[in-house]
């Protein structure tokens, strides 16, 4: 039997009285198993093709030592259900929500006693996402989450006779990369997460890099959703910079993720000075070096990187437009980004894309500012492929999130460290 909550309840309290743990020494029920009830965590990861949960986390300490070698795949059984948190309207479609039994592979003890039952996941893989898109918003949003345990074996203790749980109550979903950015509002009200890195005295000011995410990851209108979320959790684009190996490239890096309130391309130049706020902010208060600031957007974003070049030509130290759009997609309108402009634009530029793209066509957007931007560079991919799981085209951040463009042998990551203003 299972108490699930959605995945925005928070525990508080003690975790026996809170729980209604009957810890062992309690009454013993028919077989000399003990009644309990224990709280669990929501294990997660983002993949490069999104977050999902990867294992569930027991809390299980308070229950004496258990043997390990009694731990089976089968002990436990995990049930998970996905829903929007905001209202589908009737004929409108939402991907990746889910009701259905997640296959158990290993379940183990951590250092803390706790059991950590690990759950199958890969790329592509449904029924772990955390994130769902509303095909009419064209957004992704944090899907609620209920997660039902089921113990099927009792636990084999050292001491003590076995121990049945009957109770599960879930608790907050966990992913470390995610949580280690920090929520902020800037004061025109747009949201932003930051990373900061670890601070020495040795060392001075530190570069920043800004990170401007895609279409998807926006707030949506007009149901008011705006998370501060799905920036980091859609795809692993500001969270490659907050990495170790990349903090080790950049001697330790700021890295900022702001949120749009709808998407960059709505208004581009009405955002510029919104984003510009935030970086001048940050490095009013934060050690950040200003001959080191760094941009780089994916789709929306991409756009919204070479936005920011073209009103501050004198604010970064290089871009890095990710399958960025320069014409209206359809082809109807004027150009985002006009041809004067691109050519006017004196940041350092790297352009990165697919050839395969079907959602921002190479030829017209990539490949056009890259043939204008003087003395620009560009990647351009036969396809999107990552530890042999082929992504879809638009993809390509994927590969700048984990520093592949490279030409004559300096990588991308390398290449934005050694500009400076």
């Amino acid at each position: 039997m299972s108490t699930p909550v959605t995945r925005r309840t928070v525990l508080a309290g003690g975790a026996g009285a809170a729980l209604g743990l009957a810890l062992p020494g309690s009454t013993a029920l028919a077989g000399g198993h003990h009644e309990s009830g224990v709280s669990f965590t929501l294990d997660a990861r983002t993949l490069d093709g999104g977050e999902q949960v990867t294992s569930v986390t027991l809390d299980t300490s308070r229950l004496g030592p258990i043997d390990p070698a009694a731990l089976t795949p089968g002990t436990f059984s995990v049930h998970a259900k996905a829903t929007s948190p905001i209202p589908i309207a009737p004929g409108d479609l939402i991907f990746s929500e889910y009701d259905l039994d997640r296959t158990v592979t290993a379940a183990r003890l951590d250092r803390h006693g706790k059991i950590v039952l690990e759950l199958s996941h890969a790329e592509g893989q449904p029924g772990g996402g955390t994130l769902g898109y509303i095909l009419s918003r064209g957004r992704n949003v944090r899907l609620d989450l209920v997660y039902t345990i089921t113990q099927n074996t009792p636990l084999v203790r050292r001491h003590g006779s076995p121990v049945t749980i009957t109770r599960f109550v879930q608790g907050r979903l966990s992913n470390p990369e995610v949580d280690a950015f920090t929520h902020h509002v800037s004061g025109s009200g747009l949201k932003y997460r930051l990373y900061s890195p670890e601070r020495s005295p040795r060392q001075g000011r530190r570069p920043l890099i800004v990170w401007l995410h895609g279409g998807g990851e926006g707030a949506s209108l007009p149901d008011d959703y705006y998370d501060n979320e799905t920036t980091l959790r859609a795809n692993r684009g500001a969270l490659g910079f907050a990495t170790p190996e990349a903090q080790r490239i950049f001697s330790g890096a700021y890295v900022v993720a702001p949120q749009s309130t709808s998407y960059w391309m709505e208004d581009g130049p009405r955002f510029a000075p919104l984003i510009r706020e935030i970086v001048k902010d940050l490095v009013r208060r934060r050690h950040v070096d200003p001959d080191r600031i760094y941009v780089v957007g994916c789709s929306n974003g991409g756009y919204m990187s070479l936005e920011m070049t073209v009103a501050y030509p004198d604010l970064f130290a290089a871009s890095v437009p990710i399958c960025g759009v320069v014409e209206p997609l359809g082809g109807d309108g004027p150009p985002l980004i006009t041809d004067a402009e691109l050519t006017a634009i004196a940041t350092p530029t790297w352009l990165v894309t697919s050839l395969d793209d079907d959602t921002v066509p190479p030829e017209t957007n990539t490949i056009h500012a890259h043939d204008l931007i003087p003395g620009s560079l560009m990647s351009l991919y036969d396809n999107v492929v990552w530890d042999g799981y082929q992504f879809p085209g638009h993809w390509s951040w994927i590969y700048v999130a984990r520093n592949d463009p490279s030409l004559n042998g300096t990588h991308i990551w390398q290449w934005m460290a050694r500009r400076r203003r």
